[in-house]
């Protein structure tokens, strides 16, 4: 399995960002896909998940902002994040979990300015 994360960049506080997740490889239903973040000096810590039959969960920080969505077809889990604020600036990451496996894609950067 192979993930390919995209669609990080620099924006203003208030903007928004639409980050992509494409998988290539063997993708089961029972697959979960999740979105972390990493800030610098911090831990990497869970933002979204998207179960196979679309089942969602989120971190208090992403709840009403973020929105995690998943193409079955394209093999590609999408999040959306709208007024974003600086505190979310990170490197973001997805990861495919299946069991106790953690597939995980570059990241890529997002940083949003005051």
């Amino acid at each position: 399995v192979q993930l390919q994360a995209s669609g990080g960049g620099l924006v203003q506080a208030g903007e928004s960002l639409r980050l992509s997740c494409a998988a290539s490889g063997s993708i089961f239903s029972g697959d979960v896909i999740a979105w972390y973040r990493q800030a610098p000096g911090k831990q990497r810590e869970s933002v979204a998940l998207i179960s196979g039959g679309g089942s969602t969960n989120y971190a208090d920080s992403a709840k009403g902002r973020f929105a995690i969505s998943r193409d079955n077809a394209k093999n590609t889990v999408y999040l959306e994040m709208n007024s974003l604020k600086p505190e979310d600036t990170a490197v973001y990451y997805c990861a495919l979990i299946r069991g106790l496996a953690f597939y995980w894609g570059q990241g890529t950067q997002v940083t949003v300015s005051s």
